[in-house]
């Protein structure tokens, strides 16, 4: 096993950080990169921040640089810029009482690092770096992150009872570094995990979205839901677990929906929708006389709950919507028997050009979190997917943008006014062009909006 203190390569770190510690240590401070810097440098990733600790005050920092910020000097925090770059530099502290299961009430300054690594949520976490390579590791980091154990800091409940949040941090490290949760560590937080209620649900939706783009989602949610997290942000989930599906697939709908993440490229939208594509089957399932399972129109209700959760952990309307509109039509990409072109120009229509390539990731994820699929996509998919290519060789419109025409030039050949008959009248003329697109034409379709706006208003 490769000696993780040797491995540790200094010309690795940026010169501003040393420059810093530098200047901290010859005015006769201590000072050291702490924290997931030194996690990361040990494991050969890349590090994003540089954080530094130090047993300088907060006002000591400041006289001792130029360009300094003072962005949480009450809890002991001030970011230093250093050429063009800039670093939180953190005097050793202690923390006591955590009320809110969230931030301490109270910080003591300290003069020994010892103090300020005993705070840290897990010992993979609780190492310090000095200038010259030493590597501080009082609680067995080192050893814990050659085993791949994700152990936390000396008392484990009393860890998560000062920071609720450490629990889903925890699972997300395990997931990202394929770390297992040691024993006493996962008993804590399945002990500890109704307080995850005093986390906003910001914070909650980061670490969620950070534990699906990890390299195995499904270890995060496996973990997730044995220690009782998941039921406390998305319950709707559990409603899977041990739910049998039919012939098509091999695993329950819980094992179906943690495996397809895993199976999708690591774009969020993908994993989320993976993840919740089938989420409304267990609220679809219906049993015919021969005993066959089905889950009509779980496509639909499944969208719907999507939409509910995602509102729930704050994500943005715009992911929200595209999330639910691949869940809406996941099962789209499936030809069926003596299929026109003009339904497959429809079909483009409803699920948008743009979304195909996401709902064929989607589909393949589909079938192999199937457990009985061998090829990720169907001959039928396959077949479909080569109408869509010829339909889109055509040069064929596929929505209303697609049209020769616009709203303004309604209005000007008819004379009426901007309103909904404008759009009524477009969404025929569009119908009109599916089934046939060579209707595609300006005086064509000019033409055909004065005839249906005459029989609109024979009607009326």
């Amino acid at each position: 096993m490769k000696n993780f203190k040797q491995a540790i390569n200094l010309r690795r770190i940026p010169k501003e950080v040393f420059r810093v510690i530098g200047r901290l240590e010859e005015a006769g401070y201590e000072a050291y990169i702490v924290g997931g810097a030194v996690r990361n440098l040990v494991l050969g990733k890349d590090v994003p921040d540089y954080d530094i600790a130090t047993s300088a005050t907060p006002e000591e920092v400041r006289l001792l640089f130029k360009k300094t910020i003072p962005t949480g000097i009450k809890h002991g925090t001030v970011t230093v810029r250093e050429g063009n770059m800039a670093f939180e530099v953190t005097t050793f502290r202690v923390e006591k009482g955590y009320s809110d299961h969230r931030r301490p009430d109270e910080v003591e300054f300290s003069q020994s690092l010892l103090d300020d690594l005993s705070r840290r949520d897990f010992t993979f976490n609780a190492m310090a770096l000095s200038k010259s390579g030493k590597i501080v590791d009082p609680y067995g980091g080192l050893k814990d992150l050659r085993k791949r154990i994700l152990r936390a800091v000396g008392d484990a409940d009393e860890r998560f009872a000062e920071d609720a949040l450490r629990m889903l941090r925890a699972v997300r490290f395990a997931a990202e570094l394929g770390c297992r949760i040691e024993e006493n560590t996962f008993l804590a937080i399945k002990s500890h995990a109704s307080e995850l209620q005093h986390v906003s649900r910001e914070r909650i939706r980061d670490e969620f979205n950070r534990c699906l783009l990890s390299a195995k989602p499904s270890m995060a949610l496996q973990y997730l839901w044995e220690t009782g997290l998941l039921k406390e942000f998305i319950p709707e989930l559990l409603e899977g677990v041990d739910l049998e599906q039919n012939v098509h697939h091999a695993y329950t709908v819980w094992e179906h929906s943690i495996y397809s993440p895993d199976n999708i490229k690591p774009e969020l939208h993908l994993r989320l929708a993976a993840l919740f594509h089938d989420i409304a089957k267990p609220r679809t399932l219906s049993v015919d006389e021969n005993g066959e399972r089905h889950f009509f129109h779980h496509e639909v209700v499944g969208a719907r709950m999507t939409e509910e959760i995602m509102q729930r952990l704050k994500y943005d309307n715009k992911t929200i919507g595209k999330v639910s509109h691949l869940i809406r039509q996941h099962l789209a990409l499936h030809l069926y028997r003596d299929m026109s072109d003009a339904a497959v120009r429809r079909l483009i229509n409803r699920i948008g050009l743009a979304n195909i390539p996401d709902l064929l990731e989607l589909r393949k994820a589909d079938r192999l979190a199937s457990g009985t699929k061998k090829t990720p996509l169907s001959k039928g998919t396959k077949i479909l997917l080569e109408r869509i290519e010829r339909v889109l060789a055509e040069d064929a419109a596929f929505g209303l943008k697609d049209l020769a025409v616009n709203g303004n030039d309604i209005m000007q050949a008819t004379g009426i006014r901007p309103g909904p008959l404008v759009g009524e009248i477009l969404n025929a003329l569009l119908e009109e062009v599916l089934d046939d697109p060579r209707l595609n034409e300006r005086d064509i379709l000019l033409q055909r909006a004065q005839t249906i706006y005459e029989r609109q208003e024979r009607e009326d």
